[in-house]
């Protein structure tokens, strides 16, 4: 296992004398599950918790799955009491030489409505009482929302598609199955890492891979700047585009008149450089303005990239911003949740420089994907097959 129990009980103030006995009836369990549930942050509710905890460690391993599903919808620390919970009573029985219910895990673990934590904590429990079931669950999960058995069932389809390269019986047809192999665990892959693997393997076999369609990076953009950022004033400065947006307006900006220019990056993981499309500025703000057509409304992530101060809207509502600079710049650094409607929706960016000279400190842009919550592309109506 990958957690360590013993020291999730001591943590949450639990005793690790736990002796075996009956469970209590199917209402105080409910009752106890609750209580649980209902710690939070500063202390509040943990000596009911904590009481609840101690009652449920005595449940016999067959109440695992009822536990387990205690999880969904759980805040963190609850969660965490929860997880401690399992292992305990798992660990109880098998050192008593008893039994899990594998049936009861495995079924658990392959219902997606449950909380993607209280599956892979299933998983992992009946993976170590029953060695068959990772090769009979985890081919299943290529699709599945819980992203760390989703990871688990990567791996295992890039290392089957890296074995048909070197499968002398499939002769002539072994690149055709390996390139097969490595593009289905492309679609399947949400880490950037297996990603990045996916496509070292398929360009290695002559394949082309877009990385924008993939992440679902938005490649145009309309953009204006630069608007004054001396001392590092303007990121609670609302400058005229954050009103509204007209793609025919023109403003008073820095150095003089401004107006909105066409940028399209080719980068293969949506990078806009702003010293590109407005020209090198410091202590500048810019703005980036992107339509976005969508078939239905639905939740979604706008997940940026920017190495300066940012701010983020989605159809005129503010959805996410940070006030710094030059702290480095990865896929996904922050990531602002907002709702798509039917039809269009306007994203809007800022991005501020501010007035460092030093050679680190020249970059000026930022990269943004439209996504839902496990990071499955959400692409735009009108992107095409």
């Amino acid at each position: 296992m990958n957690r360590c129990p013993r020291l999730c009980l001591l943590a949450l103030g639990l005793s690790l004398a736990v002796a075996p006995a009956l469970s209590a009836a199917d209402g105080d369990l409910s009752d106890s599950l609750a209580a649980i549930r209902a710690v939070g942050e500063k202390g509040a509710g943990n000596r009911p918790a904590q009481e609840a905890w101690r009652s449920l460690a005595k449940s016999p391993a067959a109440k695992l799955p009822d536990i387990l599903a205690g999880i969904d919808g759980a805040n963190p620390l609850a969660a965490n009491y929860l997880r401690a919970l399992v292992d305990s009573i798992a660990e109880r029985e098998l050192a008593g030489g008893g039994k899990l219910p594998a049936d009861a895990l495995e079924t658990f673990a392959l219902e997606t409505s449950h909380d993607p934590r209280a599956r892979r904590l299933a998983y992992e429990w009946l993976a170590k009482v029953d060695p068959s079931a990772p090769d009979r669950i985890i081919p299943q999960m290529l699709d599945d929302p819980s992203l760390e058995l989703r990871r688990d069932a990567v791996v295992r389809e890039i290392a089957a598609a890296r074995a048909k390269l070197d499968d002398n019986a499939l002769g002539d047809k072994a690149n055709a199955a390996a390139i097969e192999g490595f593009r289905t665990a492309l679609a399947a892959a949400r880490d950037l890492d297996q990603v990045k693997a996916c496509v070292e393997a398929l360009k290695k076999l002559e394949q082309s891979v877009d990385l924008q369609r993939h992440f679902g990076f938005i490649a145009r953009w309309k953009i204006v700047g630069p608007f004054d950022n001396t001392n590092q004033s303007a990121f609670d400065k609302a400058y005229p585009p954050e009103a509204k947006f007209d793609p025919a307006a023109k403003y008073a900006g820095k150095n003089g008149e401004v107006a909105w220019v066409d940028y399209e990056t080719s980068d293969d993981y949506g990078m806009v450089d702003l010293t590109k499309a407005l020209d090198k500025h410091k202590g500048a703000v810019a703005y980036a303005a992107a339509e976005f057509v969508a078939d239905a409304a639905r939740p979604v992530d706008l997940r940026l990239g920017c190495i300066n101060a940012n701010k983020v809207w989605l159809n005129g509502k503010l959805i996410g911003g940070r006030d710094v600079y030059h702290t480095g710049m990865d896929v996904d650094q922050y990531i602002y949740r907002g709702e798509l409607k039917a039809g269009k929706n306007l994203i809007l960016v800022k991005v501020l420089q501010n007035e460092q000279t030093d050679s680190w400190a020249q970059n000026w842009q930022f990269q943004l994907r439209v996504c839902d919550a496990i990071g499955t592309a959400v692409l735009a109506s009108d992107a095409g097959g």
